[in-house]
């Protein structure tokens, strides 16, 4: 067949990654670079902005080097340049979007922004973790994501037919490299964050990001519902280990109960509103968090790991500023979460909370959702 092959199948780091017991290993050494594992139990991508607009920049120079987006445009990124104290500190935050798995899936993806920046909008407000006290003089920069494998693929060949471009690893190194022009490489303070999609980007990269900066630099990442476990979906089906295989991922719900589990629709409405969950479901959900749980703890200690482990029914706390750092936002240990990352970064206090289950915390916003086809992360 002329259609390239995206990955191998067995040495590609997302299946090493989500290898239910032998690689996990991997994982831990993503952890030696400072990796925060901020991860949520339960939830799906909720995303509203506010702050100031930032406009778009292309990185032009890439397409010579076939660092593209799946249709070939070129990859962008959206920056706040840093001021006064923070001109040496970088904010880096890797857009979410899921993954496409095959030729069908990713022709869809490339007609939409999230695989072509001609279809970006030119200008996004920050919010969340870009529009924090913490790092509001520093460089922030929002890394649009328009390839489908979470930064990671790297194949030459591309088929006249579709024009498919399968350039992750690629699009990550020539974004980094025109932030080392721009005054990345002198570098004091970094982060390296993502959400979802972007989260698990995040940990894939998190030792090569640290590796491309000065020694002596500060550098740690968050992956905000980014580490997604090996389990069964509500069907009692291995659909998360054969979309893994085929290098699909999807958010938190769909890993549970994808549609293909459910083929009668009995949990599209407690997905849209747990508050419509039954008994039954919800210790569904219960068992699934405590699978979660026995996976992180594989990880094994590290004084350095962060942890904010909420059981709210919401995905992606770090792009919402409802979510991250307002008067009513989520609380573990009576801690906002952009308190306990900001504490945390600059080490004045360690933070590894893990909320107790659903529904203990009442400061939780649980999501409700009115389109249960709507895009996810």
């Amino acid at each position: 067949t002329n259609t390239p092959k995206r990955f191998p199948p067995k040495s590609h780091p997302i299946l090493q990654l989500f290898d239910p017991s032998p690689h996990l290993p991997s994982v831990s050494t993503c952890c030696r670079s400072c990796l925060w594992l901020w991860l949520l139990v339960l939830g799906l991508l909720l995303f509203t902005t506010n702050g100031a607009y930032v406009p778009i920049t292309y990185v032009q120079s890439a397409v010579a080097k076939g660092a593209v987006c799946l249709d070939g445009s070129p990859p962008a990124y959206h920056w706040d340049k840093g001021y006064g104290t923070g001109i040496n500190s970088w904010l880096i935050q890797l857009e979410g979007g899921g993954w496409c798995n095959n030729v069908s899936s990713c022709l869809v993806r490339k007609n939409t922004h999230l695989g072509s920046s001609k279809r970006m909008v030119k200008q996004i407000p920050f919010s969340g973790i870009l529009n924090n006290k913490h790092f509001y003089n520093w460089n922030r920069i929002k890394v649009r994501y328009c390839d489908g494998s979470s930064f990671t693929g790297d194949v030459a060949a591309v088929n006249p037919v579709t024009n498919l471009h399968f350039r992750g690893a690629r699009v990550w190194l020539a974004v980094m490299e025109d932030l080392l022009s721009k005054g990345m490489r002198n570098a004091e303070n970094a982060i390296l964050s993502g959400c979802s999609a972007g989260g698990l980007a995040s940990i894939l990269h998190c030792d090569s990001f640290r590796a491309l900066l000065p020694m002596g630099t500060k550098v740690k990442c968050i992956s905000d519902a980014g580490y997604f476990i090996n389990t069964r979906d509500v069907s009692g089906g291995h659909y998360i280990q054969t979309f893994f295989d085929q290098l699909v991922a999807t958010h938190i719900r769909n890993i549970l109960a994808p549609g293909i589990a459910d083929p009668h629709g009995h949990w599209e409405s407690c997905k849209l509103d747990i508050k419509n969950c039954l008994p039954s479901q919800i210790k569904v959900m219960q068992d699934f968090r405590l699978q979660f749980l026995v996976a992180l703890l594989r990880l094994g200690k590290s004084a350095s790991r962060g942890m904010f482990i909420d059981s709210c029914f919401a995905h992606c706390q770090t792009e919402m500023q409802e979510l991250w750092f307002m008067q009513d936002s989520p609380l573990l240990n009576k801690t906002k979460i952009g308190k306990a990352v900001g504490d945390w970064f600059y080490d004045k206090k360690p933070f590894q909370k893990i909320d107790c289950a659903y529904p203990c915390n009442p400061t939780c916003h649980n999501r409700v959702y009115d389109d249960p086809h709507a895009p996810h992360s």
